[in-house]
């Protein structure tokens, strides 16, 4: 048999399951919560994600390959996004003047009030749904954690290029 001779795998240990099982529960529990929570804002996380790189960019402008590997979307479902919101007025492209094959992202000023709008209340959805549930010593843990799995998935990523 092919896998005869494969290592066997490395199964987790119950604790490594639970703190696992944990993770992925409590993240796409909290993702969906934050998301319903910008309903009333008619956006969606992705959405937010785009706007906050565009607004934190300056001239609220940036390359859409720059603005799909920020805002962690493929380039196919950033090109789906926009769409979507151009339709909303909230953003629009330009062709680069440079590169005739690129496009830059651009948020308008209904993109701009949008994104003034949602963060108050975005804020405070991230505050009372993840922050207020953790200590300061938890936090800076947690951001550790999380840098030193991120910067992994980033080598990892970029030896596979």
């Amino acid at each position: 048999m092919a896998g005869e001779n494969a290592t066997a795998p490395r199964w987790l240990t119950p604790t490594e399951m639970k703190a696992w099982r944990r993770y992925i529960i409590a993240s796409r529990r909290l993702i969906e919560a934050l998301d319903s929570d910008l309903d009333a804002h008619a956006l969606s996380m992705p959405d937010y994600e785009i706007l906050v790189q565009l607004s934190d960019a300056p001239e609220r402008r940036m390359r859409m390959s720059e603005l799909a590997a920020n805002a962690l979307l493929s380039r196919s479902r950033l090109s789906h996004r926009m769409k979507v919101m151009e339709k909303e007025g909230w953003v629009r492209r330009e062709a680069c003047p440079v590169d005739k094959r690129g496009y830059f992202a651009v948020m308008t000023p209904k993109g701009w009030k949008a994104i003034v709008a949602a963060a108050p209340d975005h804020v405070e959805s991230v505050r009372t749904r993840f922050m207020d549930h953790l200590s300061k010593s938890d936090q800076q843990t947690l951001a550790e954690i999380f840098e030193r799995i991120e910067e992994s998935l980033r080598k990892e990523s970029f030896e596979d290029k």
